[in-house]
This record gives C-alpha cells, sequence and structure tokens, in this order.
C-alpha cells in the first residue's frame, strides 16, 4: 500500500503539469494545498486529487513539496517543513527529506525545556521549573549535555566545591548541566549525554533514555527534561517550555518547529514576539535572570565570572571585575593574570571549575557559585496550569 501524501502546489506552475506530477508520484496523493502564486491558475484548472485547506486537513503520511520559487523560498519552505513535523509527518522535495525527530515514550509524567540556541538562560528556567513544581511533588531533573557522562549519573544532594574540583581534575567535565541543577535547583538530577544536533533538534547520539530509566527508579511524579542548545531531548513529554531571547530567530532554519511544538515561550531578553506570533499562538512570557550568590558576599571585593550578559545590580560586593569569558578559555585564562579580588563569584557553567576555580584555589581566593534566578510575574503560574492533572500530588 502507497504511502498517503498531502502535495504542496503553487500556482506559477501551470496545472497540467502539476497533475501530471502528481500522478507521476510513488505515493497516493491525498490532497494538494496550494500555498500561493497566480501566475498560470485558471478557473477550470484541474489538479486531478481534491484541494484541501491545510495538513491535517485529511489523513496522510507525508508531505511532498511540488512548489518553488518564487512562491516559496528557502525560509517559506523552512517554516511549511516546521509545520509538517510539528503534524508528525515528513517533509520531502525534490532533492531533500526532513523526518520529523524521533520521540521514545516515557510512563512518567513529563516536561521538557528546550531552547532557540545555547547561552539563553535554558538551564536556569529548567532549575526554576523544578523547584516551582517540586513544591507538592517529586520531581527528578534530567539534563541532557554535551559533556555528560558516559552512563547516566544521579546527584541526589548538591556537589560541593571540592567535589566539582576533584570530578573536573578526574578528567570530568565539571560543569555539566545536571551538576548546576543539582546544586543550584534543590532536586535530584540526573546527568546525560549527547553528540550533534539535527536542524530539527534530533541529537545524533545521546543516553537520555537510558536516564530517564534511571529517573524512573526515584519514582518521580514529574521529570523536567533539561534539554542541551539547540538540541531536544528524544522523549515523547506532556508538555514543552521553548526558552527563546534576541540571539536567535524564531524563523531561522527549523527554528519554527521548535516554537509549534511548545506549550509556553519563556523571553529571556529581546526575543522576537512578532516572529513567533506569526508561527504560533503558543503564549509568551518575559523573564529576566539575575545573578544569586550560593553563599553571602558580606559587601567583599567580588570578581564576576559568566558566559553572557548578567546584571550584577543588587549584589552585595564591591564588584573589581566582570568576565563575560567562561567559554573563552584563553581569553579568561589572560585576564586572571590580572584579576585581584577576595571572593571569585562564578557561573557553574563551561571553564567554571577548572579555570577559574583551579585559579582561586592556587591564589586562596574563595569561590562562591551563581545561581541564574529567574524573575517572571506571570511564569510560576503559566508553570503550574501545563502541569498533567495526574502529576500532581
Amino acid at each position: 500500500m502507497s504511502a498517503r501524501a498531502i502535495a504542496l502546489i503553487d500556482g506559477e506552475h501551470f496545472a497540467p503539469v502539476v497533475r501530471d506530477a502528481l500522478a507521476a508520484l510513488p505515493y497516493d496523493v491525498v490532497g494538494a494545498l496550494l500555498v500561493g502564486g497566480t501566475e498560470k491558475l485558471r478557473d477550470d484548472d484541474d489538479y486531478g486529487v481534491a484541494l484541501v485547506e491545510a495538513l491535517d486537513s485529511v489523513e496522510a503520511d507525508l508531505v511532498v513539496d511540488l512548489s518553488d520559487e518564487p512562491v516559496l523560498g528557502p525560509r517559506e519552505r523552512m517554516l511549511w517543513a516546521s509545520r509538517a513535523l510539528a503534524h508528525g509527518l515528513p517533509y520531502v522535495g525534490a532533492d531533500f527529506r526532513f523526518d520529523p525527530p524521533p520521540l521514545q515514550p516515557v510512563e512518567t509524567p513529563s516536561l521538557a525545556v528546550i531552547g532557540l540556541g545555547k547561552r539563553i538562560g535554558k538551564t536556569a528556567v529548567a532549575g526554576h521549573v523544578a523547584r516551582v513544581l517540586g513544591g507538592d511533588r517529586r520531581v527528578v531533573v534530567v539534563a541532557m549535555g554535551r559533556g555528560g557522562p558516559a552512563e547516566p549519573e544521579l546527584v541526589e544532594t548538591p556537589p560541593t566545591l571540592d567535589d566539582l574540583v576533584a570530578l573536573s581534575r578526574s578528567g570530568r567535565h565539571a560543569a555539566s548541566d545536571h551538576l548546576e541543577a543539582a546544586a543550584l535547583a534543590g532536586v535530584p538530577a540526573i546527568g546525560c549525554r549527547r553528540a550533534g544536533g539535527g536542524l530539527a533538534g534530533a541529537p545524533f547520539v545521546s543516553n537520555v533514555l537510558a536516564g530517564a530509566s534511571l529517573a524512573a527508579q526515584l519514582d518521580p511524579e514529574l521529570l523536567v527534561f533539561d534539554g542541551s542548545g539547540a538540541a531536544i531531548p528524544p522523549v515523547e513529554v506532556d508538555t514543552r517550555i521553548l526558552v527563546a531571547n534576541g540571539g536567535h530567530d524564531p524563523r531561522a532554519g527549523l527554528n519554527a518547529y521548535r516554537v509549534l511544538v511548545s506549550d509556553l515561550v519563556v523571553d529571556t531578553g529581546g526575543a522576537d514576539r512578532e516572529a513567533i506570533r506569526s508561527i504560533s499562538d503558543v503564549p509568551v512570557v518575559a523573564a529576566d535572570l539575575r545573578l544569586r550568590p550560593a553563599e553571602p558576599l558580606r559587601g567583599r571585593r567580588t570578581a564576576v565570572f559568566t558566559t553572557g550578559p548578567a546584571p550584577t545590580e543588587g549584589l552585595d560586593a564591591e564588584i573589581v571585575h566582570l568576565s563575560r569569558n567562561l567559554a573563552r578559555r584563553d581569553a579568561l585564562r589572560e585576564e586572571l593574570e590580572r584579576v585581584e579580588a577576595d571572593v571569585f563569584l562564578v557561573e557553574l557553567k563551561a571553564a567554571a571549575v577548572d579555570v577559574v576555580a583551579e585559579a582561586a584555589l592556587a591564589r586562596g581566593v574563595e569561590v562562591i557559585l551563581a545561581a541564574n534566578d529567574v524573575v517572571s510575574d506571570e511564569l510560576d503560574d503559566r508553570v503550574l496550569s501545563l502541569v498533567p492533572d495526574r502529576s500532581r500530588a
């Protein structure tokens, strides 16, 4: 039995040409969707199949794109590809094919926090969500990172700086997202790894499913999956929260797919809301990220190390240095030679442990970890409304 296909067609093609092309396809074409163009349209055009209004108008197994420039350029095609993938349908053209990322079911009620890219506050939002939902239910974070462990690793209590340094000296990445979650979110966290990422967010390799199985042994009432950069955890979750900012275009590549499969967007600064609205009517809430020391600074001379814009206003300290070079080791080492401070306040990311903490230990400088608190008037209520009823305690 042939796969059922919806074909995208345009009015820049002469109808008999399209009709013959549809008949030649190795699919059972169950409908054609006219996506624009008027140059060659006639009142009596016959395409040999029914015209449909949307991708979900009829049951289909894939979408075939028979359109072309100027009706659908690269950006418009990526939007249609995103729509097809969000419906669970492959999107096929003359020389391309996009398949929906494979997602495996998990039995535990679950929520995923994903992002349009790296360094946008996704892990901070995931930690905040875990704290909010952990108030009256057992929550476990399953984090996926490019520096995660070879086997899923459970961290049930906050690691100390000595623990992190020991991990780093053993050759491990001591600033992996699950360690940040365990240290600063106050919930059990499981670390997983992934390598590579597709345009729609599928990792090439990951051990997230094994991580979910390990999490299930803790009898959680809710799993919070933390994505990695623009990669999406390969699990079928009940709810997704997308984190966006002004550094990533929601309409670039297959970012629209990430918008379409999300139930809430958290704007951590400057997100293109008009573009998001053009893709989906998903709610968007604003949030600010504010550094919070894990221990009091007590007015001391403090050097702050982050991976990006992190406001230092409100810190009880004399800020003598602000570095945004945690992810640039050469620049970080160079500036550390010039820094004189009583305390190093550092985000648990990138080179926080193997460079900054090691430099502090060599000089006898105290290191204090910094959380990124998520401040929003709307976020908590939105998050609570998204959690499936069956996950409530």
